[in-house]
C-alpha cells in the first residue's frame, strides 16, 4: 500500500478502536449503575440504564459496519487483520455486558416493588471485582499487554468461586424465607448476569492475547461455577 493508503487505514483503525473504548466505558457504567439501582431501589436510575443500552447497541453496529468496510476496501493482512477481527469480537463482548446490565436493571425495578432483602448487599462485592476485570481487559487491549490479559484470565476462576458461594447463600436464604422466593429468583438471575459479564471480560483478554501473539490461549482454566451441581443436590 502507498503511504497515503497506510495513513488512511491507520486513521480508520484508530477511529473504530476509539468506539470500542467508548462502548467499554458505557458498559462498565451500565453494570455499576444497574447494581446501584438494585442497592438503592432507584427505579429512575434503572430506567436510565435500560435507555442508555440503545447507545451501546448503536455504537456496536457502527463498529460492525466500519470493520466490514475496512475488510472490503483495505484487505488487511497479518497483524492488521487480527486487529480488525479483534475489534469486531470485543465490540460484541461489550455489547453483551450492556445487555446483562439492562437485564439487571429490569429485575431491579421489579425487586424494588417488594420489601428489602439482605442478600442484595453481597452482589456489590462481585460486581466491583468484575468491573475491575472489564477495565483491566480493556487496558490490556489498548496496551497490547499479554501480562495484564493473563491476569484477567486468572481472576475468572475467582469470579466463579464468588458466584458459587453467593448462589449457595441465596438458596439457604430462600429455603428459610419462603415468602422471599420470587425476589430470590430474580437475584439469582442478577448474580448470574454479573458472572457472565466476567466471562465477557475474560473473552476480551483472550482476544488481546490473540492480537499480541497470533494464538488463542489454551482453554484449560478450571471452571469453579458449581451451581448446576448445587441445584441438583438441593
Amino acid at each position: 500500500m502507498s503511504q497515503h493508503i497506510v495513513f488512511s487505514f491507520d486513521q480508520d483503525l484508530q477511529s473504530v478502536q476509539a468506539k470500542v473504548m467508548r462502548i467499554g466505558s458505557l458498559a462498565e457504567t451500565a453494570l455499576n449503575d444497574a447494581v446501584l439501582s438494585l442497592e438503592t431501589r432507584d427505579v429512575k436510575l434503572a430506567e436510565r440504564v435500560r435507555t442508555r443500552d440503545t447507545l451501546i447497541d448503536n455504537l456496536t453496529e457502527d463498529i460492525k459496519v466500519s470493520c466490514a468496510k475496512l475488510l472490503a476496501l483495505r484487505a488487511p493482512t497479518a497483524v492488521d487483520l487480527r486487529v480488525v477481527l479483534s475489534v469486531m469480537t470485543i465490540g460484541g463482548n461489550l455489547e453483551r455486558i450492556g445487555d446483562y446490565a439492562k437485564n439487571i436493571a429490569k429485575r431491579a425495578s421489579v425487586i424494588s416493588e417488594n420489601p428489602p432483602v439482605s442478600v442484595v448487599h453481597p452482589l456489590r462485592t462481585i460486581t466491583d471485582f468484575v468491573v475491575h476485570m472489564i477495565s483491566d481487559s480493556l487496558d490490556s487491549y489498548i496496551q497490547r499487554s499479554q501480562s495484564i490479559a493473563e491476569s484477567v484470565l486468572i481472576r475468572d476462576q475467582r469470579v466463579d468461586e464468588m458466584y458459587t458461594a453467593l448462589f449457595r447463600n441465596m438458596l439457604i436464604e430462600m429455603q428459610e424465607k419462603q415468602h422471599e422466593m420470587t425476589v430470590g429468583m430474580h437475584l439469582q438471575f442478577i448474580a448470574k448476569n454479573i458472572e457472565r459479564a466476567g466471562d465477557q471480560a475474560t473473552n476480551i483478554a483472550e482476544q488481546t492475547i490473540y492480537l499480541a501473539t497470533g494464538m488463542k490461549p489454551n482453554d484449560d482454566r478450571p471452571k469453579r461455577d458449581m451451581t448446576s451441581y448445587e441445584t441438583l443436590r438441593a
